[in-house]
């Protein structure tokens, strides 16, 4: 009887083992909708974080990261409400590497990641108004807020001799708040904004909103849009017609999907994605390349980064519970410490399970504010032989 118990708890004990071993990580991205051409490659930045700390052996002992992906669909709040529900009570994530799109961004965190007490890192939220949200310390980004965006936007605009804009954005949370950052900056440094109309997603005729744009008129046409949807159909309206022949794209509509849009070599293009030519940048670029992930597309770099950060987290507090994440963030992320690049997950945790203070750089060069948003850096983009091509880093 006494062998019976004794091998029935050691049964108990295996499966607690084998079920702690493996921490699942939320990807809730915009799988469909206007920007799915990019979400692959940002699902697959966070990924080969967790890869790489698995692979090592060195996450609390030897644990290993499953991701556990969910679709935003950036645009449908109710859709990501609901996805990310289904992450945290039935796939029993420990956080979430997303939203992507700052208005699902914001339902998530107020809806569910909050009431839930779960940490998440959005890599590619850019809304001035998540600097304010009441995140009870639980939300995070690492792409930096619009609200510097608009400046730089406004900077390449100027060093380009554009002294008059039309702007047209996307009808949300994202385009709304770039659109007021851009038109800002841009009338502060003198110049002139004809007009800034909204534009809806989905829409197969889009030219009466470019007639309005072009009767504004302008020296070039701000595209606050997504690279899938209606910025597209903007920019294809306004080309076919001759309405412009100028565009400032942000970083919305960096995507390698535009490339092929009839027309692009009659036009003059300038744009800004968040995004650095640092050392690191250039070696992550290398890790995502060995790893298949191909493309030019924003937000990869921030992705990994937003996966590492938490999975450094959690080794900070020894466990892998929801709890233990928000708290050592910061600590991660910021001086002081020995600075962590991309594909030093091994080295990192090495340190933090000695009790060594890290600053965590990673592909991106992060480093938070008091609120626990990236600082961040942009590059000036062009379209050059059917490329993007990265002008200059501001």
């Amino acid at each position: 009887m006494r062998k019976t118990l004794l091998l029935a708890a050691a049964s108990v004990l295996a499966l607690s083992a084998a079920a702690q071993a493996e921490v699942k990580m939320g990807v809730l991205l915009g799988f469909t909708g206007p920007i799915e051409s990019l979400t692959p490659a940002m699902a697959a930045g966070a990924e080969m974080a967790m890869k790489e700390a698995s692979d090592s052996g060195k996450f609390l002992g030897g644990e290993t990261i499953t991701s556990v992906r969910a679709d935003s669909t950036c645009v449908d709040s109710a859709a990501a409400t609901a996805a990310a529900e289904r992450l945290i009570t039935s796939d029993n994530v420990v956080s979430i590497m997303g939203a992507d799109c700052s208005g699902v961004t914001g339902a998530v965190v107020n809806n569910v990641a909050v009431p839930n007490g779960v940490t998440s890192i959005s890599p590619s939220a850019t809304s001035p108004g998540l600097s304010e949200i009441k995140d009870n310390g639980l939300f995070f980004r690492t792409a930096p807020s619009d609200a510097r965006q608009g400046e730089v936007l406004a900077d390449v605009l100027m060093d380009n001799d554009i002294k008059s804009i039309a702007i047209t954005y996307t009808n949300n949370d994202y385009g709304k708040g770039f659109a007021d950052a851009l038109s800002k900056a841009f009338t502060s440094r003198g110049g002139t904004v004809t007009i800034v109309a909204a534009h809806e997603d989905g829409k197969g005729d889009y030219s009466a909103e470019v007639g309005a744009l072009a009767a504004a008129g302008g020296d070039a046409l701000a595209v606050l849009g997504y690279v899938d949807q209606g910025g597209r159909g903007i920019m294809q309206s306004a080309i076919d017609t001759g309405a412009f022949d100028t565009f400032a794209l942000g970083d919305g509509m960096i995507g390698d999907s535009l490339l092929d849009l009839p027309g692009l070599d009659s036009v003059k293009i300038m744009g800004t994605a968040a995004g650095s030519d640092s050392e690191d940048a250039a070696i992550f670029q290398k890790m995502a390349e060995d790893a298949g992930i191909t493309g030019t597309g924003p937000y990869r770099g921030e992705s990994y980064d937003a996966a590492a950060l938490m999975i450094l987290a959690m080794q900070k507090a020894g466990k892998a519970d929801r709890a233990s994440i928000a708290g050592n963030v910061m600590d991660i992320a910021n001086a002081p410490g020995e600075k962590i690049g991309p594909g030093e997950l091994a080295k990192a945790l090495d340190l933090v399970a000695a009790g060594t203070d890290i600053d965590y750089q990673g592909a991106t060069g992060v480093e938070f504010t008091d609120v626990g948003e990236a600082l961040g850096s942009y590059k000036q983009l062009t379209i050059e032989n059917g490329a993007w091509k990265t002008v200059k880093v501001r």
